[in-house]
Formats: structure tokens, sequence, C-alpha cells
């Protein structure tokens, strides 16, 4: 593939990164802080402007989306008609979806007699394949799994009636797979939200993290990543140095036709400098306790593979009877609560149990917690300080602030 001009490098791209919800804000700051320009909260999602090295910085960097979306076309869009049409016109075909690359297509929102996201995402395809046709005699096979490209059409509001914005999603699969957790716990959070929790706390690795219910140990994962600046988008568990011979998990926006590899390997190096200066720094104990000793051991496998086995300590034990370390520190914690695992009643008693234990072993302590039912946190005996509203799998939970005095 030719090297990419430098006047091109520096064209700046309409970017939607979709990310979990009441994490906007968060996510905003990222990205910032990653290059993006013009950076704008939305409801699930930031929009921004990126130049390559910006989107491709932030497919290595980022830890909060779920995808980063390259916008195409916008058009006025509020009957099937329009919407074939429009999808037509949006972009030129012969470049970006030749009959030799397959597709996949998303869609989200409603506008007009266009309610049904199924409907749509297939009228999207009949309208890309129909062109293919008649231009190329033949169409791009639909692929599900691992696509050449992914194509995601979402219906709004514009300033002057219905909308649909057809964007390429910059990887076939979810930003918040890290590739880490080939084993998991029951319930696990995703990980973008989980890093999108330990980045609330304000954890910076100068006083210990504890997790009395650590699970698939996702919380202390991504809050040690986040602290040594091991970036989601490079392999894990992979050697750090030298810098140069980083690998980076694989993003379909390295085939579309304006690609710069050239570029992309400079940004991948640079990650990989920031992670190898971070794993350098002093950090605070970080213990996470599971009793079930079958999930203790996936929790070890993740962290393992994760490349972080001389930060993290997993034990097994009863996370109600934890005796923290001297001083002040962190706790962060996911527990059941009542919807998908245990009994409510028997639930009722950890929480009571856990409250008691942290209010005669951790003064001095903060807790975060994620809750899913205001009746369990209330027999902590305990006031949360704040509330961030989250969603974690469909559920509308909490992720509850308490400082232990």
């Amino acid at each position: 593939m030719a090297a990419v001009p430098a006047a091109m490098q520096d064209q700046l791209w309409d970017v939607i990164a979709v990310v979990p919800a009441s994490l906007e804000a968060e996510a905003a700051a990222e990205l910032e802080a990653l290059g993006a320009q013009t950076v704008q909260p939305l409801r699930r999602a930031v929009r921004a402007r990126m130049n390559r090295a910006a989107f491709y910085r932030a497919h290595l960097q980022a830890r909060l989306p779920f995808q980063l979306l390259r916008l195409l076309a916008t058009f006025p869009c509020a009957s099937r008609s329009q919407l074939y049409g429009g999808v037509q016109r949006a972009a030129d075909w012969e470049t970006w979806l030749p009959p030799q690359f397959s597709f996949r297509i998303e869609a989200s929102g409603r506008a007009g007699e266009l309610n049904h996201s199924h409907f749509t995402a297939l009228e999207v395809k009949n309208a890309l394949v129909d062109w293919q046709r008649q231009h190329f005699g033949q169409r791009s096979d639909v692929d599900l799994e691992a696509p050449d490209r992914v194509f995601h059409l979402h219906l709004g509001q514009g300033s002057h009636g219905p909308v649909a914005s057809l964007c390429l999603a910059g990887s076939s699969s979810s930003l918040h797979r890290r590739g880490y957790r080939a084993a998991m716990g029951r319930a696990p959070l995703k990980e973008n939200l989980a890093a999108g929790l330990v980045a609330i706390t304000g954890w910076d690795g100068s006083v210990p993290l504890l997790d009395p219910f650590c699970g698939s140990a996702t919380l202390l994962i991504e809050a040690v990543s986040r602290v040594l600046k091991r970036p989601p988008g490079l392999m894990p568990g992979l050697p750090l140095e030298p810098a140069h011979h980083a690998q980076a998990r694989s993003f379909s926006c390295l085939r579309w036709p304006d690609a710069d590899l050239g570029l992309w390997r400079t940004e991948v190096v640079a990650s990989a400098e920031l992670a190898v200066a971070g794993s350098r720094q002093p950090l605070a104990p970080v213990i996470g306790w599971e009793q079930d000793p079958e999930v203790l051991e996936q929790a070890r496998s993740n962290v393992a593979a994760a490349g972080l086995e001389p930060w993290i300590d997993l034990r097994l034990g009863d996370g109600c009877e934890l005796i923290p370390p001297s001083g002040p520190g962190v706790l962060v914690c996911n527990p059941p609560y009542g919807q998908r695992l245990g009994d409510e009643q028997a639930l009722d008693d950890l929480y009571q149990r856990l409250g008691q234990q942290l209010k005669g072993h951790c003064s001095g302590w903060d807790l975060w917690l994620l809750s899913g039912n205001a009746k369990l946190t209330r027999a902590l005996g305990m006031k949360a300080c704040r509330r961030v509203p989250v969603s974690n799998g469909g559920i509308d939970c909490r992720w509850l602030h308490y400082a232990i005095r």
C-alpha cells in the first residue's frame, strides 16, 4: 500500500465514539487527551474530529469506547426510498467496498417509517449489494463474525427533519474486548465499563487498591493497566521491551484504502514506549479476594494473560473478612445483587457483614461499590456520598462512593 501524503495525514475525520452510558464526560476527556479536537459528549457517544494519527492512537490507547466510527455521510432519511438512495450515494463504493471484501451492517435509532433496526440494516445491505451488482456484476459476502468492513447507520432527528448518519467502524469487533479475558467469572463486567468505573475513583497507584469480591479480576486488571499505561490495543501479556517489537491487535481500519501502515507502526511503538515507562513506576499493593476456588483460578489466568502478575495479588478467601494494609486506600467491588447471582436474603447478610468489617477495619478508606439493588446496599449501614448511574448488562446500577470514617 502506498504511503499517504502528509497533507492527507493531517486531514480531519468526523468520528463518533460509542461509549457506556453515564461515562460520556470521561470518554470525552480521554479522547481529547489522545489528540481529538472539537470534542462533544452526546448520549452514549462522543463526537469529535481526529486526524489519522489520533484515530490510530485512540484504537491503541482509549479504554472507554465500544467502537470508533468514521463518518462517511449524512443525508435526509425518513423513508425506505430515502435510505436506499442515500446509502448508494453516500460514498465511492468502488473504492470502499469492492466485491472481494466482506461486510456487516449495524443499525440504530429510528426515523419516520424506519422504526426497526433489523429492517433498516437489511435495507442498507440491499442498497449496497444492488449497487455492486450493477457496477461489478457481483456482490460482497455478508460476514457477521470477522468482516473486512463494518458499516453502522444511525437514524436520528436533525435540525431540518429525520437524518441518517452512515459510518465505517475502525474495528470489526467491540473495543471492550482486550484479549486477556478468555476465562471469565460469573456475571463479568465489560472491560471498558470497568475501566470507566476505576477512572472515576481517581486511584493513581499511590495507595493500596482492594477488591473483596474480585470475580474475574476485571476491575483490578483495568485499574492497574490504566496506572501502568498499558495500551488496551496492544497484544496483552507480551514483553514490552524493546518497544519497537510491540505487536498490536488487528483492526479493520488498517485494511481501508487510505490506511497509512507506516503511521500506524509509529503509533504502536509510541504506545509501547509509554507502557515501558509506566511499568517502572512504583505501585502500592493491589489485592483481590475470591471465595470460589474455580473462579479464583480463572481470575489468575486473566491476570497472567494481561501480563500483570507482578502487580496483582489474588487470594482465596471471604472478602467480608478482609484486613487491609495500614493507612488509607481504595476499595472497589462488584458484589452480587440478586438479579443474576445468589439469593437476596443470603445477600442481605453478606452486605451486613461487609459493612461491619469495613467500618471496623477500614477507617480512612474509600469504598466504590457497583449496586443494582438499593435494598441490599442499605444493609451496609453506610451512607453514600456520591452516586453515578450506569448500566451493567442492561441492569440499571449505581457506582456508589462511601467515605469510611
